[in-house]
């Protein structure tokens, strides 16, 4: 296979960019992430690949659950601070304004367009990456605007 050509048209994929918060202890942690997608309608579910070894990963599997929330067009900075790594910033989320989420205390951002809370139904190594398939058990629209997407903010990858 032509390297070059698969990274090139692999590329060319479009996404969203969405932050992606998980209940930590007493507080939140929260990630960047742009692998995530729709699945079903009946009942509504989302599929999510996370890195294999991140802290959110160890996170899921602690708690099953999750929020993805809908940032807006122009948050790129937020997306970024989310992006880092847990290792160099396990404090990446001290000045992110949030609230729990009604069902499983997941942090829901106050900026953000709209949310929904997931819990994890099943999870799959696939290389790298966990998929992770989740069903959507709660939801909420915070203000109208327009998504973030991977392409405006020049990122390449998060998750």
């Amino acid at each position: 296979m032509d390297a070059t050509a698969r990274k090139t048209v692999l590329r060319m994929f479009t996404y969203g960019l969405y932050a992606v918060t998980a209940k930590d202890g007493e507080g939140g942690h929260g990630i960047a992430a742009n692998w995530l997608s729709q699945v079903s309608f009946e009942p509504p579910m989302l599929a999510m690949a996370i890195e294999g070894d991140s802290h959110m990963r160890r996170l899921l599997d602690m708690h099953g659950a999750f929020v993805v929330n809908v940032l807006e067009s122009g948050q790129r900075e937020l997306a970024g601070q989310l992006g880092k790594t847990f290792a160099k910033h396990p404090e990446k989320m001290r000045d992110i304004l949030w609230k729990p989420s009604p069902l499983t205390a997941s942090p829901i951002l106050t900026v953000a367009l709209g949310w929904v809370e997931c819990r994890v139904r099943e999870e799959l190594p696939t290389g790298d990456h966990i998929l992770y398939t989740a069903e959507v058990v709660e939801a909420g629209v915070l203000r109208e605007g327009v998504a973030l997407t991977l392409k405006e903010t020049g990122f390449r990858y998060f998750g």
